[in-house]
């Protein structure tokens, strides 16, 4: 995540923001009538800009009611939050969410229906309307999914991949979706030897996009809600306009030159050559009809019909080498989840490689338990203990590639030891660390960057955990103008031998490129277990930092035992290996919160020799946790109408939903 530069714009006056934020959300209570055929959305999502001025006519006693009522509300908000109530809660963002507990902070809700927790809240709440009209968790993630690639479409979108994990509890099965790009037919390993940037800027960037693929297999199998229901609020989002969110309007300024220089990103974020600003109203007119059209005609509009013919035209005259074989070519893979059993009892499922996620968060417990007690992880030597973990895990995950392609049986079965695990634990010392080559660093490190996260748990504790991904801030650089799909820049997650590195290390051949291979990745989407029954789901986005960040979060709540917003909301570290530093989050949350790691902490890692530097960035995790200790009520499992033999009750605990304050984000409830 590249928010350095946007620390001056994360300090936002608490009133605005929640003035803002009211305008996000207007128009979403009607989207249950207009998606069951009932009263259609007049203004939906509509910015300050964009708010239609019809039917004013509102009688005298009506005016007086309403504003009786919000005297009211204020004054019982007043009474009950005291001072300190958020004004978020106050300025009525959460009105859709009748009935549920809202924390001061608002980063909270609780449920024992379901919950979503997305990086933008109006995207939440798209995913909890499909879970009022009956949707699994898979319908809710889907539509919160084309929400983002529409309202935070600098960093997802249908224009490039994703990683599902998804928990069935009738099955008690976990199984994954990996739509992730693949490089085109015509890409080779040495494709980039003249011209380095390309393989960041510009369409030669550009892997063949897999989301909308993704999204299409994992609704066969467990949609409940027809296809093109999904899609309604997005495309109404897109072509009615919606208010530019804080997050949006910062990278706006920062990829000025960026946007202004590229016509369908001009089109889009400077129309008429003013670039937008927060609270503007935003429109996404093209990206609107594609969506209806891959709504009306599913996957194959974009895959084998006039979606895909459009985007390939736009791409190759950009300079890009799609096609569409390509597109015709590229499947989902589909296959069961990775299963971890981590210290305290709990199983972690997440993505096989090439994600290094979970084989990452597995090494890295399996350190820590090593060591015989959970209170290793405690206080400042825990977090040193940690530092050191993640320099071994880096240098060890960067053998692993796509399994179609290389094989990393070795560097998996290594990651997954407890004997492996003891070994690096031995070479972990408590008063000192060490430079770069005693961790055994043999190939460059990979720097992936942007991504958007999304845990969704339904009302049958169905769990859904998703990373999507255009790769770094705005992708490629490079709006496609008839089509308004945002080209990824994923061919920059390749290795190639001509790679000039930040850490002068040689690249990985496990990485390099070839046709219809899968980049390595550092999206970690995760579903957590215990005893067999739903205990959380979690992930993050912020390319590189991403392991790090839900290691940490995991450990926070799982391991240390804090509630889910201090999980969530604790400062992070982010080590690298090349340069030997190690980063600590020093900047304003979105909320206006500071986020800083203590100075006792920071005395006590400079004193073990850490080299450390403060940063205005990190990684954004949401997190969904289900109580299993609180007599959580249980329901008959019910399997063709037999009861379950495996597993003959599921578990309703509460549902504690997080989203991480760093972004827009905010969670939703039934």
């Amino acid at each position: 995540m590249l928010l350095g530069n946007l620390k001056a714009n994360h300090i936002i006056n608490e009133s605005t923001y929640g003035i803002l934020s009211n305008q996000y959300s207007s128009g979403a209570l009607s989207f249950t009538d207009s998606l069951m055929g009932q009263q259609s959305l007049e203004t939906p999502f509509l910015g300050g800009h964009g708010m239609a001025n019809n039917n004013k006519r509102v009688t005298w006693s009506r005016a007086l009611w309403l504003f009786l009522s919000f005297i009211t509300i204020i004054i019982i908000g007043f009474i009950y939050g005291g001072s300190n109530t958020n004004l978020w809660v106050l300025k009525g963002a959460n009105t859709y969410n009748h009935g549920i507990k809202v924390a001061n902070d608002a980063q909270i809700v609780e449920s024992e229906k379901g919950v979503v927790a997305a990086d933008d809240e109006r995207c939440s709440e798209v995913g909890v309307e499909m879970l009022k009209l009956g949707g699994h968790a898979v319908d809710a993630a889907t539509a919160t999914a084309l929400c983002l690639g529409v309202v935070n479409s600098l960093a997802s979108g249908i224009g490039g991949g994703a990683f599902m994990v998804v928990r069935s509890s009738s099955a008690s099965h976990t199984e994954t979706f990996d739509s992730r790009e693949t490089a085109p037919l015509a890409a080779s390993e040495n494709m980039y030897a003249d011209n380095p940037g390309a393989k960041y800027k510009g369409a030669l960037a550009m892997g063949v996009p897999g989301e909308i693929a993704g999204l299409h297999e994992a609704w066969l199998k467990y949609g409940r809600l027809p296809w093109r229901t999904l899609f309604q609020p997005a495309i109404k989002l897109a072509k009615d306009g919606f208010a530019v969110a804080p997050y949006l309007g910062g990278y706006i300024i920062s990829r000025s030159e960026m946007i202004l220089n590229d016509p369908g990103l001009r089109q889009v974020f400077a129309p008429k050559g003013k670039l937008l600003q927060v609270g503007d109203t935003c429109y996404m007119v093209e990206l609107g009809r594609t969506l209806e059209e891959v709504a009306e005609f599913g996957p194959q509009a974009f895959y084998n019909g006039t979606i895909g013919e459009k985007l390939v035209k736009d791409v190759r005259e950009a300079g890009g080498i799609l096609t569409m074989e390509d597109l015709r070519n590229f499947t989902v893979d589909i296959m069961d989840a990775m299963a971890v059993d981590v210290m305290g009892g709990y199983t972690v499922h997440g993505m096989p490689p090439p994600s290094s996620g979970t084989l990452g968060l597995a090494l890295i417990m399996n350190i820590f338990e090593s060591y015989g007690s959970p209170d290793a992880a405690q206080g400042s030597v825990g977090l040193h203990r940690l530092i050191e973990a993640m320099k071994h895990m880096f240098a060890v995950r960067m053998d692993l590639g796509d399994p179609d392609f290389v094989n990393i049986n070795t560097c998996e079965s290594d990651m997954l030891s407890s004997a492996f695990a003891k070994k690096i634990r031995e070479k972990i010392f408590d008063n000192a660390t060490f430079p770069p080559e005693y961790y055994m660093y043999r190939w460059s490190q990979l720097r992936d960057r942007d991504t958007s996260h999304i845990c969704v748990v339904d009302a049958d504790r169905n769990a859904v955990s998703m990373t999507t991904t255009v790769n770094e801030i705005f992708g490629g650089g490079v709006l496609s103008p008839s089509t308004g799909i945002l080209l990824n820049n994923e061919m920059g997650d390749f290795s190639t031998p001509s790679d000039s590195t930040i850490d002068g290390l040689p690249p990985p051949p496990s990485n390099f490129i070839k046709p219809n291979k899968r980049p390595l990745s550092s999206m970690t989407p995760l579903i957590v277990t215990k005893n067999n029954q739903l205990a959380g789901v979690i992930g993050g986005s912020g390319g590189m930092k991403i392991i790090p960040g839900v290691v940490q979060v995991f450990l926070n709540r799982f391991v240390l035992g804090m509630d889910p917003s201090a999980a969530v909301l604790s400062p992070r570290v982010y080590p690298e290996i090349i340069p030997d530093v190690v980063l600590y989050e020093n900047w304003t949350m979105i909320n206006g919160e500071p986020d800083q790691l203590s100075e006792e902490k920071i005395l006590f890692l400079q004193e073990k020799g850490h080299q450390l530097e403060a940063v205005g960035e990190g990684c954004i995790v949401q997190l969904v946790v289900q109580s299993l200790d609180e007599n959580p009520i249980e329901m008959d499992r019910k399997l063709s109408g037999k009861v379950s033999n495996n597993n003959p009750h599921i578990f309703h605990g509460t549902l504690t939903a997080v989203s991480d304050p760093r972004k827009d984000g905010r969670p939703a409830a039934l």
